[in-house]
């Protein structure tokens, strides 16, 4: 009796030992089942206060990949619309989308108050540049991703911000409705507080008088601040523009269509170039979708 006692001890005791086996697989596979359904945290940290009061941001504030959009203009709003329509359309897993304060958005009065001369609307410009690096920075520092939408007079702010302070600034960059080296005539115009457009992105049409209102004139200096540079100058020590995609349109009334020359340069730096057919407008219509893609990946 006392050997069968034994055994069906034994045999408890195996018992038991398998169906402890089993309870810690089960336990180990529903742990990594849960570890599976939440990823591990984010590294980066919520926007520090004062990054925050510098933008308009939709989307995860601990994303990998920030886009920063720096819109037309100069407007004395900032681009809180256009961040969210790029937040609509495009696939935003990982993506903070970001737009930035300039001069006139902080401080509308800029052109909505006195005059202002061109001197004080390149003062202006070079503030916002250094607000949009301060932000660019802050981001980079933090070893995220950092890519640079710049859309008509956001075209100029970028490449303005590429000129002073690198093209390693960012990772990657799409550029649409700018140019290099705009004509003379045209930003001597908008110097002056005169209306300027491209007859067919051609040539430039300069206005024999000043917009009626300060608003127009200080808004035509903003511009003129910014299109006077020569940027196949300033990026001629850039070895490579190759993180660049760079949309224009034949017939932009509002910029003008790259010349031959502003194309062969950017060639020769290897820069992404895709032109499109129709007028300024129409460019950011027909092409911000493919914009994303070729520049950024976001689909």
């Amino acid at each position: 009796m006392k050997r069968v006692h034994l055994k069906m001890t034994t045999n408890y005791c195996h018992s038991n030992f398998k169906l402890f086996l089993i309870t810690c697989l089960s336990i180990f596979i529903i742990s990594c089942s849960n570890d599976d359904d939440n990823p591990p945290p984010s590294p980066f940290n919520e926007i520090s206060q004062e990054i925050k009061d510098l933008i308009y941001f939709n989307g995860d504030e601990k994303a990998s990949t920030v886009v920063i959009t720096v819109p037309g203009g100069p407007s004395t709003e900032l681009a809180s619309d256009l961040v969210d329509y790029f937040s609509g359309i495009f696939n935003t897993t990982d993506v903070l989308n970001v737009t930035v304060h300039q001069a006139q958005t902080l401080n509308p009065n800029i052109i909505e108050g006195n005059e202002i001369t061109l001197d004080q609307a390149v003062n202006f410009n070079a503030e916002s540049i250094e607000t949009l690096y301060q932000v660019v920075q802050y981001f980079k520092d933090e070893g995220r991703t950092v890519y640079i939408a710049g859309l008509s007079y956001g075209a100029f702010v970028t490449q303005e911000l590429i000129a002073e302070k690198g093209i390693n600034v960012a990772d990657k960059y799409l550029i649409m409705t700018g140019r290099l080296d705009i004509n003379e005539v045209f930003w001597q115009g908008l110097a002056e507080g005169r209306p300027a457009e491209f007859q067919n992105g051609v040539t430039p049409i300069v206005g024999t008088e000043p917009f009626d209102n300060i608003f127009n004139r200080n808004e035509a200096r903003l511009f003129a601040g910014l299109v006077m540079n020569r940027y196949t100058e300033d990026f001629n020590t850039i070895e490579s523009l190759s993180s660049i995609t760079y949309i224009y349109g034949e017939t932009d009334e509002a910029v003008g269509r790259l010349t031959a020359e502003e194309i062969a340069f950017l060639q020769s730096k290897n820069t992404n170039i895709i032109v499109g057919s129709g007028g300024h407008d129409d460019i950011f219509d027909d092409y911000i979708v493919q914009g994303f893609s070729e520049a950024f990946g976001i689909e």
